[in-house]
């Protein structure tokens, strides 16, 4: 993708998520994001997706074997949790004091 036309995400690294499609479907469970990867449109959340992957011993892992992973889920997938509401909610992007905030349209309240 290209940098002139580089998309603008409501989720970023650290906010609480619930995943709302998929394997790990679960709209009561917030869970941490622990990368956005904005080329791609995705997101790796913890404890979700898991896969296992095979690894070779190297000199950082000596031991090799099976390592258990998360996997990037399409950012689709994922909506903000609003921690006052206790529930999944949409955002909207407004200026205060110059400065963009995201606020919950459920509650109103400013997510950090």
């Amino acid at each position: 993708m290209s940098n002139r036309f580089k998309p603008k995400y409501n989720i970023k690294k650290g906010d609480k998520v619930v995943i709302i499609a998929g394997d790990d479907k679960d709209l009561k469970k917030p869970r941490t994001v622990l990368e956005v990867i904005v080329d791609k449109g995705r997101v790796v959340v913890e404890g979700a997706n898991i896969v296992t992957k095979h690894t070779k011993p190297s000199a950082s892992n000596t031991q090799g074997g099976i390592v258990k992973v998360e996997a990037p889920i399409h950012i689709s997938n994922v909506q903000l949790w609003d921690a006052k509401s206790g529930a999944p909610a949409k955002i909207k992007r407004s200026r205060e004091n110059g400065k963009l905030v995201r606020i919950s349209k459920k509650s109103g309240e400013v997510i950090k």
